[in-house]
């Protein structure tokens, strides 16, 4: 009797034990949220999605990708690993921003490539915020978004800061930049790193400083800007300049109108903007160089309509 009360004893210990052991979920290569049935509790797969960006981010493996299953806002997030954050057309996946905070903050390391697509990242004030923050990676990716009405001032209010401390690559398609309070895009290394951006198909408007700048500070950088428009910004709507770095932004087929200035190229005899079947109309003055930064045409570009009678620039014409 006393041999079977104690393996009766040690069976309900056991039982016991197994029963409080929470299961360990592994992370998965694809993981899932929605806005209708997620609960971070979950383990992000399909049939048991997360809520939020955030908890998805982290049951994601290195290289995965996170999928928008329908619309909703999912909170901000830190993207510290390779991985992409994939909207293909369930309708709005949003992320609003206040309080001074990052939409997407981006935190990785320097072999690390980061995709966005599909997603809506909105200020809402109350502290003002940035849209996307780059600090450290080897490459990010945006198509497809929307970044606006960011509030602040100082460090706050701008839609993307590429402000890599690593040498790293931007790409960014098919997206709007709007309303933000300080600036549009803004590209510039916090040290003496080499980036590389690549801007197409983007819209940047209403934004209350500068619409796109690209700005090398110690590094050196090389972007080029197409088939692109920039307007209606408070300052300048594309220019480039360095803090004692390189910097080189080739603008085509764009459009640069209705800012307080058009193009900028300023500070540094190591500053050059190259300009192609571009227009430069409708600002209060249409151009700016300073510094001994270059300015340099095709020769095939509209310079209308500018509130300065559009004075013909001092433009270097490459045939």
């Amino acid at each position: 009797m006393t041999r079977i009360t104690s393996s009766l004893a040690a069976l309900a210990i056991l039982l016991a034990l197994g029963m409080s052991s929470a299961p360990v979920h592994a992370q998965l290569a694809r993981t899932f949220v929605s806005a209708a049935s997620g609960n971070d509790a979950n383990d992000c797969n399909r049939l048991t999605p997360c809520r939020t960006f955030q908890a998805a981010h982290d049951k994601t493996l290195s290289i995965g990708e996170i999928t928008v299953l329908d619309a909703g806002g999912y909170g901000a997030v830190t993207i510290t690993k390779p991985i992409s954050i994939i909207n293909d057309g369930v309708g709005e996946a949003g992320v609003l921003v206040s309080g001074g905070a990052n939409g997407i903050t981006i935190a990785a390391s320097a072999l690390d490539a980061i995709s966005l697509r599909g997603l809506t990242i909105k200020g809402i004030g109350f502290g003002g915020g940035n849209g996307i923050v780059f600090n450290s990676g080897k490459s990010l990716t945006v198509e497809h978004c929307a970044i606006r009405n960011l509030t602040g001032f100082g460090s706050t209010g701008d839609g993307i800061v590429f402000q890599s401390n690593t040498s790293g690559n931007l790409a960014v398609s098919n997206t709007l930049v709007s309303d933000n309070a300080n600036n549009g895009i803004v590209v510039a290394p916090t040290t003496n790193a080499t980036l590389k951006a690549q801007f197409t198909r983007i819209e940047v408007y209403n934004n209350g400083v500068h619409g796109i700048i690209v700005s090398g500070g110690t590094g050196t950088i090389n972007a080029t800007l197409a088939d692109s428009v920039s307007s209606n910004n408070g300052a300048t709507g594309i220019g480039v300049g360095t803090g004692g770095g390189a910097a080189s932004l080739m603008v085509v087929r764009s459009v640069a109108a209705n800012n307080g200035i058009g193009i900028a190229a300023v500070q540094g005899a190591n500053v050059t903007l190259r300009v192609s079947a571009s227009t430069v109309t409708g600002n209060t003055t249409s151009w700016v160089t300073g510094g001994g930064a270059i300015l340099r045409s095709y020769g095939d570009n509209n310079i209308d309509g500018n509130g300065d009678a559009n004075p013909a620039p001092p433009l270097i014409v490459m045939k």
